[in-house]
């Protein structure tokens, strides 16, 4: 038997409620260790917002998200909300402290992400946009910097940067704006500033959009390649079918906000809810 894998990532009962609109009801899942995760859904079936939910962009209404078995998000409804709330599991955290770390705190205990509209920094260049992520894990202070002692430090960032560049083939682009490249180099660009903050776990929000087959492809054997290379866990929000299958270990499937199905790509393509509900009903 194969070694199982550590836990790096548990959602339980995530639901965000916006108002009497609930964007994720219930949701439980769980990322491993070296993993490739898929979430897919239809559009508006809540993946972003799960997401935002685990990076702290949001604060759940409900639930805890655990990462490496710490809680980084814990809550309950309260106010006009425990009137208001359509989930389940209400009064399940009561009990529990709340815990809301900003998403600051959140990508500096190891979890990075895109965005599924690119945000680069527009006015900086690609090596800039890199560095500039690089210094998250600077140990120097104001007064170090200030008398030029943090010299080996940012010279180490440096080199980091543009080693990061070149891993994602954008070396030669280094002195470019960021915004003058390509859409598909700049997606590269947008993961080479995620890997700058040194994460565990990498979220990418729909990698493969504005991309053609042969440019996704090579985006599904790049993403396996930097998972292996920097050790990675991998959880992506994607609409491309064909990524999906070919790199996912395990996908999980949402609709109006729900679960409906999750298991191994082969299950998933063959879940009769899943073709019904996102695929499309098969002819006859």
């Amino acid at each position: 038997m194969s070694e199982e894998r550590k836990n790096v990532l548990r959602l339980e009962d995530i639901t965000m409620q916006f108002g009497g609109v609930v964007a994720i009801n219930n949701l439980s899942m769980e990322v491993n260790e070296g993993e490739i995760v898929a979430l897919i859904g239809p559009n508006g079936a809540g993946k972003t917002t799960a997401f935002n939910c685990i990076t702290g962009v949001y604060e759940p209404t409900n639930g805890a998200v655990y990462f490496h078995g710490k809680p980084i998000a814990v809550n309950h409804p309260t106010g006009k909300m425990v009137r208001q709330y359509a989930g389940i599991n209400g009064e399940k955290y009561l009990k529990e402290p709340v815990v809301a770390p900003s998403a600051d705190k959140i990508t500096a205990l190891g979890i990075a992400r895109t965005f599924q509209n690119i945000r680069l920094f527009k006015s900086q260049t690609a090596f800039e946009n890199v560095l500039i992520a690089t210094h998250l894990r600077r140990t120097s202070n104001f007064l170090t910097a200030t008398f030029r002692l943090n010299r080996k430090e940012e010279k180490a960032m440096r080199e980091k940067a543009m080693s990061l560049l070149e891993t994602v083939g954008l070396k030669d682009e280094a002195d470019e704006l960021a915004t003058s490249l390509p859409y598909g180099k700049q997606r590269r660009l947008e993961i080479a500033r995620a890997l700058a903050t040194q994460p565990t776990l990498l979220l990418l929000d729909e990698p493969a959009a504005g991309m053609n087959p042969q440019e996704t492809d090579e985006l599904g054997e790049f993403i396996v390649d930097i998972k292996n290379r920097f050790h990675l866990t991998v959880l992506m929000i994607e609409h491309h079918m064909n990524l999906v299958m070919d790199i996912s270990d395990r996908i999980y499937v949402l609709d109006f906000g729900k679960q409906i199905a999750q298991g191994t790509p082969e299950e998933v393509q063959r879940n009769p809810v899943v073709i019904s509900a996102y695929l499309g009903v098969e002819e006859e």
